[in-house]
């Protein structure tokens, strides 16, 4: 399985070196379009290789998906952890009644009950 994961890792580079190596030239970036930048006063641009866009694109895209999925996610979360709270809680109660505290006062009362019905 070693050798699967570092043979895809060197397709991966490999790939990824193609890309860059074929879109070395040089793209200028802007913040806004030409005229809204000269209306706002916003002209500031950066000139760099095509593949750090591309590649910077990819890894924003990425992020904006693992945030996303973890805000969507946060219900389950949540409910997971309440619902492993209620587990605790049970365990706890399970342990008290197993010890035998509290044991008495709850079945006097049933027998109690018990009792009144005949």
């Amino acid at each position: 399985m070693r050798y699967i994961r570092y043979a895809f890792l060197g397709l991966l580079a490999l790939c990824l070196i193609s890309v860059a190596m074929a879109n070395r030239g040089m793209v200028e970036l802007r913040l806004l379009p030409e005229e809204l930048g000269n209306l706002f006063g916003l002209t500031r641009s950066v000139e760099l290789p095509l593949f750090i866009v591309i590649f910077a694109a990819i890894v924003a895209g990425l992020m904006i998906g693992f945030v996303w999925e973890w805000l969507r996610e946060h219900r389950h979360r949540a409910d997971a952890a309440r619902k492993d709270g209620e587990v605790k809680a049970l365990k706890r109660e399970m342990q008290r009644l197993k010890r035998g505290e509290g044991k008495s006062d709850k079945t006097d009362e049933v027998l109690a009950l018990l009792d009144q019905s005949r």
